[in-house]
């Protein structure tokens, strides 16, 4: 483990929940000082302190709505460096989700608000699609830019929208891809997406679903940047407080579960789709209001916290070598929490070249890129971007087929083959 200290920032109380504002709510897992996941360390500041805040997880026990009180720094996403173009996956998911924008927008404008690197809204233009993107960090705009994606380089609420309707005219369609659970202010937000949208405008979310991740331990998925971690009964009580109606969802496998949620002016008098009552239905069933399924899930992560630090210990006390596969911030939430440094991990390996040469926040574990696999040859890999598995798994059959085994910390902890 490392030994470097930490420079705790000043906690900020929340005592409201941020979707639909209800004060009942319930701490459920404090998870001790954290550095925002994606600040990685460069090289000359490896071994030094790092700014570190409280990581704590709240329910609202109104509405299932999992959130964070603590903040980072405002400027924090102008130099961001998770892009989603760096796992296959995601370009698949993504042409889906382009495709369904284009065909809703019938040749209005799609305005994506966190286009990150241009991923998405590069397949809408494809297929003949009128695009703008939205992001405040700077550093991808060149990125998006390569792939031929407009991108105005700033953060979007009211004013934003405001000013940009007046230059390029109404939404037809305005998307978010796991940007929501990214925000403080939902409802400045969402007032800004409704006064950008037309009149019979659609408004898509896409984000992890709440009740995913309260019934197979992904706490990794609670970090800074993730402010919120939203139920659809969050989600439909924002959106009648800010005059936008959920009227259909979809399931989907990415992310561990996720959904994707559309929203239309309530003034369109949409019918809702007997989906949303359906999963409404499912997050009562799960207890996403109830204070002892979120005690639950707490002991079902301090099982999982022993069981992992127990097996590597064991690995380790064999004589076996393990790195970490993925530096994703879900990742370094867990590496973080379980005290899972350099002394039990050698390195971790990641496609994505941004975070290649850095260091894990917090726990300084060195990340290069991924043929360092074959030339080290680890007899374990730490899966942590275990979203991915079933792409990584692919990507290291070599290593599989020299003996290589993988570890699957989530649900539990497991090792495969």
């Amino acid at each position: 483990m490392t030994d470097q200290s930490q420079v705790r920032a000043m906690p900020s109380v929340r005592t409201a929940c941020r979707a639909c504002g209800s004060s009942d709510l319930f701490l459920f897992l404090p998870m001790g000082d954290h550095p925002p996941a994606n600040m990685f360390v460069k090289p000359d500041h490896a071994g030094g302190s790092e700014v570190a805040f409280h990581l704590n997880a709240q329910a609202c026990l109104d509405c299932g709505l999992i959130q964070v009180a603590d903040q980072i720094p405002p400027d924090f996403f102008s130099d961001y460096l998770y892009v989603p173009s760096g796992a296959a996956t995601m370009h698949d998911h993504f042409a889906g989700l382009a495709e369904v924008a284009v065909d809703r927008a019938a040749g209005g404008l799609i305005v994506d608000i966190g286009c990150n690197d241009g991923l998405m809204l590069s397949h809408a233009n494809r297929l003949g699609g009128n695009t703008l993107g939205v992001d405040p960090a700077a550093n991808l705009a060149p990125l998006a830019a390569d792939r031929g994606v407009r991108v105005r380089t700033t953060y979007f609420n009211t004013k934003t929208a405001r000013d940009l309707r007046a230059e390029e005219g109404p939404a037809k369609v305005v998307t978010t891809t796991n940007t929501f659970n990214h925000i403080d202010d939902l409802h400045d937000f969402c007032a800004g997406v409704l006064s950008f949208l037309d009149e019979d405008g659609v408004f898509i979310i896409e984000v992890p679903w709440g009740r995913e991740i309260l019934l197979t331990n992904e706490f990794d998925n609670v970090y800074h940047e993730h402010l919120s971690e939203l139920s659809l009964l969050s989600i439909v009580r924002l959106g009648e407080q800010v005059g936008l109606d959920v009227v259909e969802v979809t399931k989907l496998p990415i992310h561990g579960g996720s959904m994707r949620v559309f929203l239309r002016p309530a003034t369109a008098g949409a019918s809702r789709e007997p989906e949303v009552d359906a999963m409404l239905e499912e997050e009562r069933a799960a207890g996403m209001t109830s204070r002892e399924s979120y005690e639950a899930f707490a002991d079902r992560v301090k099982d999982v916290k022993d069981g992992l630090v127990s097996l590597l210990a064991d690995l380790k006390a064999q004589g076996k070598s393990i790195a970490g596969y993925g530096a994703p911030a879900k990742g370094n939430t867990l590496l973080n929490y379980f005290r899972i440094g350099p002394d039990t991990l050698d390195f971790l390996v990641d496609r994505n070249p941004l975070k290649q040469g850095l260091y894990s926040p917090g726990m300084q574990i060195p990340v290069l890129g991924p043929e360092a696999v074959a030339e080290r040859e680890p007899d374990y890999l730490l899966v942590l971007a275990w979203n991915f598995f079933d792409e990584i798994r692919e990507q290291m059959s070599d290593f599989e087929a020299r003996g290589g085994k993988f570890i699957l910390p989530l649900p539990d902890p497991r090792i495969v083959p």
